[in-house]
Parts: structure tokens; sequence; C-alpha cells
């Protein structure tokens, strides 16, 4: 039987029940002595009863603190000094687990960038991730291996990842020779891997999701394989994300093929239960987009009681949004969608360095013309806040851009 086995020579538990016991029984037979004492009104003999009271109460103690350092011991690879720190992180995930429920929308490394902030809010975060990608090593494996593209989805597994950093950097560790490897990241080789033996793509993430211990979720917004196709302001069209940009040409629209494409219903579900839904950062036409161009996905959010922040880009990009302003950004939103997608703009108001302004003129790129005036004039709210990061790039803060957007979701619940 399961009971005899704490009878086992060497678990150490016996001693100290056993102390235990011979420490309750002190305390009974004192507690029946003080009565006795009571009655005699005997002070000799309450000193000696409260002496044993003392001590019996301290052989209790002294057992009770062994017997749980054992099972601490056993249950947990840490040294016994680190409990304080296993507490902490236990009282962590409970708040963690209390926090909002966020979905995000988008792809590329805006979208990564700002999951590494809002994990430290809430553990109920999903992102949900375009699968267009047509470059580098996810196009390669789409175009080979008939896959959806892994890379966007990596990069956001590993940017709610809790793994250890060697297992995160070896999730974006891309090969720089070798034929047939080259170029590609090993986190797209796993989970494309993992897609093959298990025949499922989204089993496959979910499976990396372990691997990498991430808070929240990461899902497709679309199982099926679709291909982005632009549209440009000269009736020419493009096919293919990586084909869109490179033309370099304005875009009046873009769509996707197939235009009937069913979004995943993990996806949906998350929306649908979402008290806040975040869109962007990241590529107006080439990563926020492709989401909301799923018919399911936009009828789910237009219908969501969630609180819908558009996060705009503080530069326009090369291919895409060149002489965009912030209003541009959202009217080419509003016109793929609906204008009801959209309650919150975020703005960047932060001033840039010549020094880094120069260097992405060379690339025509230009910080985007904050025309807060025009985006309140059709009736969205608009937050202009200093969140970015600024070194050789310009890129988002992931800490001030959670900052930011919690505190606004936070003032709108007490409206």
């Amino acid at each position: 039987m399961k009971f005899f086995r704490w009878l086992y020579p060497g678990i150490g538990i016996k001693r100290w029940v056993v102390l235990a016991a011979f420490g309750l029984g002190i305390m009974v037979i004192v507690g029946l002595s003080a009565v006795k004492t009571i009655a005699q009104h005997s002070v000799l003999l309450a000193s000696f009863a409260t002496a044993f009271l003392i001590f019996g109460i301290f052989l209790v103690y002294t057992s009770l603190k062994n017997v749980v350092r054992i099972f601490v011991r056993a249950l947990m690879p840490e040294p016994a000094e680190d409990l304080a720190n296993i507490v902490y992180q236990s009282r962590k995930r409970d708040f963690l687990a209390r926090g909002p429920r966020v979905v995000t929308i988008g792809g590329g490394t805006g979208l990564s960038v700002l999951l590494q902030g809002i994990k430290a809010y809430t553990n109920n975060v999903t992102a949900v991730v375009t699968v267009t990608d047509t470059g580098g090593s996810s196009g390669r494996l789409r175009d080979e291996l008939d896959i959806l593209p892994p890379g966007d989805i990596r990069n956001c597994l590993v940017a709610l990842a809790d793994a250890e950093p060697l297992i995160r950097n070896l999730f974006q560790y891309r090969f720089e020779e070798g034929e047939g490897l080259k170029g590609h990241s090993f986190g797209n080789l796993f989970i494309t891997a993992l897609s093959m033996v298990t025949g499922d793509f989204e089993k496959a993430i979910r499976e990396s999701s372990k691997v990498l211990a991430i808070r929240g979720r990461v899902l497709p917004s679309t199982l099926d394989k679709v291909t982005l196709v632009g549209e440009f302001t000269d009736g020419t069209t493009a096919e293919g994300e990586t084909n869109i940009t490179d033309t370099r040409k304005p875009l009046k629209q873009i769509s996707l093929r197939p235009a009937n494409c069913r979004a995943a219903d993990e996806a949906l579900e998350a929306i649908e239960s979402a008290d806040l839904v975040i869109m962007g950062p990241g590529s107006l036409y080439t990563s926020i987009l492709p989401n909301l161009l799923i018919q399911d996905v936009s009828n789910a959010i237009l219908e969501s009681d969630a609180y819908k922040i558009f996060i705009i880009n503080a530069m326009t990009q090369p291919g895409e949004t060149e002489g965009y302003t912030a209003y541009d950004h959202l009217r080419v939103l509003i016109s793929h969608t609906d204008p009801g997608i959209v309650d919150a703009c975020f703005i960047n108001t932060q001033s840039i360095p010549k020094a880094i302004l120069e260097r992405y003129r060379e690339t025509n790129a230009y910080p985007v013309e904050a025309d807060v005036a025009k985006i309140r004039e059709q009736g969205y709210e608009v937050i202009g806040c200093e969140i970015l990061k600024l070194d050789s790039q310009v890129r988002h803060d992931p800490v001030k851009l959670a900052k930011v957007i919690l505190d606004q979701y936070f003032e709108v619940l007490k409206r």
C-alpha cells in the first residue's frame, strides 16, 4: 500500500512525526495538569506546567518545520534559501493570471516588441499573427514544404517566453553557412519539423509554446494558405508580400487570395472574450491588415466589447506608407475594414535625434506626422505619448508602450 511507503528507511519523516506526537502528548498532559494546578492554586506546579507546555510547543514546531523542509526539497530543485523567491514568483503568477484579457493583432518585429512589454501585466494575452510572409527563411519553407510561414509566429513565441536565455537564443539562431541551411533560423526549422511530425501546424505551435514556457498564446489568424495581393494606384497588381514591398509604388488597396479564407477558431474565441484588442505596431499593409482582411476576424472585433487600440507607427515605411501621416494610417485601416474597428489611436510624440533621422532619410523613411486634429474630427480618441527606444534604430520601447496602453485601459474602466 502507498501509505506504508512513508515508513521506508531514509525518507527522514518518521523521526519528526514521532517527535511531533511526543510534543503533542506533553501538551495534553500539561493541559490536564494545568486544570489540577488551577484547582490547587499551586504556583510551583503552574511554573512546571508552563515550562513543559513551552517545551511541547517547541517540539511540535521543530517537527513541522523539518517535515515542510523535506517536502520543499523534494518538490523543487532550487536550494531551500530560494524559497522566498519561489513564493514571490508564485504570487506574481497569481497576479498575472488575474490580468486583463488582451488580444494583439499584427506580425513582424512590431508585434513581438509589444508582447515583451504586455507580458509583464498579464498572462491572459493572445497574439493573433499574420501568415502571409513570403520572404526569407519563412518564404522558403512555405514554398518548399507547403506549410504556413513560421517566422512571425516564432518571434512572438520568443517574445512571450519565460524560458532560459539559452533556449530563446537557440530559437532565434540563424544559420550563416551550410548548403540548404544558410539563412534559416533554428526556430523556424523546429516549428516546421513539429508540424510535419504532428501533422498539425496549431499543435506544433502549442508544443513550441511549452518548450519556451510562454505566457499566453500565439495563434495564426488563419490556417488556410493565403496570399497577399496588392493593387497600386496606377492600376497594376503584385502578389506576395515581398513582391508588393519591392515594387515600391503607391498602394491603393490590398486583398487576400482566397478572399473567403476562414479564421482560426481559437483566434475568434480569444477576440470574443477580450477586454483589450491592440492592432499594431507594425507594417500597415503587410502585418496588420492581412489579419483584418479575414472577414471573421474583423466581424469578431466589431462585435467585441473590448477597448480597441490602433498603435500608429513612428516612421513611414518604404514601399508601403511613404508620405503617410498618422491620419493616413487610420484612413487606410478603416477603408479596408470598418470605422468601428478602432476606439483610440496611440501616436508617438517623442522627438528623434537628427543623426538617426539622417540614416533613415537614406532609405526614404521619415517620422510620421501627428495630424491629431484630423483624427479627432473623425471621432476617435488620440493618445500622444513618448514610447520610443532610440539607439541605432527607431523602435517602440516595450516597457513604455505597455505601460501607456495599460494605464489608458484602466483609465477607461473608471469612466
